[in-house]
């Protein structure tokens, strides 16, 4: 562990694609939210987990992706708690989001509206993408703050400017 502090209080949301990702996004997310968390000591909202503890809660055993095409009420009632959840996230508790735009979130529209979130409330948003900037979405690059092209850059320019 590094002897980095913070230098504020920091809350870190973790926004990218889910339903058309790899794995949900969970590999970067999970590797990313042990840096933040074990390098910096930083708090993380990582969806993958927060929608876990969600269905284990409320909807223990159902697969959720199957419902989309069997019962699509029951699968946009659940979809509309999820976006309330990850919305208050983004608005009331977390500092920063840490964005990582592949083809996954490109095809979604869960990370733009994150983003479009963390616009609106004046939350800084990370960007982490091999896409070419000219082929994002104009919106999207409307919303973010800085943009690196790997995570390798979001670590080093978190460690140079916010952390001492």
């Amino acid at each position: 562990m590094t002897s980095a502090v913070r230098t504020l209080p920091r809350r870190v949301y973790l926004s990218g694609g889910m339903e058309y990702a790899a794995n949900e996004g969970r590999d970067w997310r999970l590797t990313l939210q042990e840096w933040l968390e074990g390098e910096l000591g930083w708090s993380v909202f990582n969806p993958n987990q927060e929608s876990e503890r969600f269905f284990a809660a409320r909807y223990p055993g159902l697969n959720f992706r199957s419902v989309k095409e069997s019962d699509i009420e029951k699968f946009r009632e659940i979809v509309a708690q999820l976006v309330d959840i990850d919305s208050h996230e983004i608005a009331e508790r977390s500092d920063l989001v840490i964005c990582y735009w592949d083809e996954g979130a490109a095809r979604g529209a869960g990370t733009k509206g994150e983003l479009t979130m963390a616009r609106f409330f004046h939350k800084p948003v990370f960007m982490v993408t091999a896409i070419p900037q000219h082929q994002i979405p104009g919106w999207v690059l409307g919303c973010v703050s800085v943009v690196f092209s790997s995570f390798d850059q979001l670590r080093e320019y978190i460690e140079s400017t916010m952390v001492h």
